[in-house]
């Protein structure tokens, strides 16, 4: 079974930066599609950046302050780069990545920003 764990979620303050890694062990497949999702206590978790081979797409709240990548040396590995965190960035961020037709998340990593 396909084993993805994020890393890099922590307490920072509004206007810090945060890098979140995220990587799949447990098979010979490569990713098709990867992305980052959020849950704030008490909501439904929600898309934060996608991304493939051909594109990347970001949740409103996200434009042109995150962005999404791949670690093209190392494959099933997505990173998500935060910056001018705000406190409505704070929730458990989960990565997603479609491996081998099946998907396959993470326990999450905390992100809190404090005002």
């Amino acid at each position: 079974q396909v084993h993805v764990v994020e890393f890099g979620g922590g307490l920072v303050q509004t206007g810090d930066a945060l890098r979140l890694s995220c990587a799949a062990s447990r098979t010979t497949y490569s990713a098709s599609s990867m992305g980052w999702y959020r849950q704030a206590p008490g909501k439904q978790r929600e898309l934060v950046a996608f991304m493939n081979s051909s594109n990347a797409r970001y949740a409103d709240s996200a434009k042109d302050r995150f962005t999404i990548s791949g670690d093209v040396a190392v494959k099933n590995t997505v990173y998500l780069q935060m910056n001018s965190l705000k406190p409505e960035d704070t929730g458990r961020y989960f990565c997603y990545m479609r491996i081998g037709g099946v998907a396959a998340w993470g326990q999450g990593t905390q992100v809190t920003v404090s005002s």
